[in-house]
């Protein structure tokens, strides 16, 4: 198999994230999908610029690629305010948790991405910033030891996660404000292939911006790396405009099928359903049948197989639905349990 990374269709950042990046909304009316955490959020915005105070502390949870760091920054270029970012895993001493609480202005927004990451000793950090705006810091060593208060500038800490249930209680009850957000459907898909083909300055007709939105997960990270690669397509083999067919020919050649499955989703259920004779089948076997890694098909490939119900966790191990034969054109073997 390929490595991971290399993967069109995984939805967690890549090498290509700087044209990611390049294409995210700057405002909040920009945004499309996710119309219920806008609207709030909008509310929330407004309400903390007429008092001229810090944004309550904002949660946003949600798979990866959905627009949780594009919100964070939408927040922050609302609200007008200074913008610092960094990632759970990049905290690790106390010492760093301070550097960038310290540095930071009046009302600004300060984004931990992963934060479920965030090491255990470093949480109580946060406790007394997000609740008190001050930051206890041990001075000395052993009996000589004391501790000194910092007063720490009104700011809004937004954490982006992408498995909430890993947060602890303590942390998770001092965000005021909680938002999921979940899968786009086509229709808001396709409006950001839209969106993005024009900042790409693409032609695009309706077609082709559909084809795209349905092979895309419901991610619209996933849905600009596919626009990617029909660009390129599209300026090879046709007259560079990205047509309904012209796109359905480009993700077939990128294995990209209907379903959004690449070659290595449907690698896992055809070796369930021909090898196993649909399963049930452990995750070790699978992991050793296919060449993968058991932690890489259990957090990278089994979800999507998962929300599309191709697959089935049992007690026994993986299984494949019904769905799972068809899509792949072969015959279940005798009656399935699974639908």
């Amino acid at each position: 198999m390929s490595p991971t990374e290399a993967r069109l269709q995984d939805p967690s950042i890549s090498t290509e994230d700087e044209f990611d990046r390049s294409l995210r909304p700057r405002r909040l009316e920009d945004f499309v999908g996710q119309g219920a955490v806008k609207d709030q959020l909008a509310v929330s915005i407004a309400a903390a610029a007429s008092r001229g105070e810090a944004l309550d502390h904002v949660l946003l949870a949600g798979p990866p690629g959905l627009g949780k760091t594009s919100l964070a920054q939408i927040v922050a270029a609302e609200l007008g305010v200074q913008f610092v970012q960094t990632a759970g895993p990049a905290l690790e001493r106390k010492g760093d948790v301070a550097a960038f609480l310290t540095a930071l202005e009046s009302r600004a927004v300060f984004f931990v991405d992963e934060i479920h990451r965030l090491p255990r000793a470093l949480e109580e950090t946060f406790y007394p910033a997000m609740e008190d705006g001050s930051l206890p810091i041990t001075v000395g060593q052993g009996a000589g030891a004391r501790v000194v208060t910092l007063e720490l500038p009104p700011f809004t800490l937004i954490g982006a996660t992408t498995r909430a249930g890993l947060l602890t209680t303590p942390l998770r009850d001092r965000f005021g404000i909680q938002h999921r957000l979940e899968h786009y459907g086509p229709t808001d898909l396709a409006r950001i292939v839209r969106r993005s083909a024009r900042l790409l300055d693409v032609e695009i007709d309706d077609g082709g911006a559909h084809a795209i939105a349905l092979r895309s997960r419901g991610t619209p990270r996933v849905a600009n790396r596919l626009l990617k690669r029909v660009r390129d397509y599209v300026q090879v083999k046709h007259d560079g405009v990205i047509t309904g067919p012209a796109a359905a020919s480009a993700l077939d050649l990128l294995e990209v099928d209907h379903e959004g499955l690449d070659r290595l989703d449907r690698e896992i259920l055809r070796t369930i359903c021909e090898k196993f004779g649909g399963g049930p089948v452990g995750l070790s076997t699978l992991a050793v049948a296919v060449a993968e890694e058991q932690d890489t098909i259990e957090d990278v490939y089994e979800p999507y197989l998962l929300q599309r119900g191709l697959i089935e966790r049992t007690p026994r191990g993986r299984a494949a639905t019904r769905r799972a034969f068809e899509h792949l054109g072969l015959e279940p073997p005798g009656p399935l349990r699974l639908v």
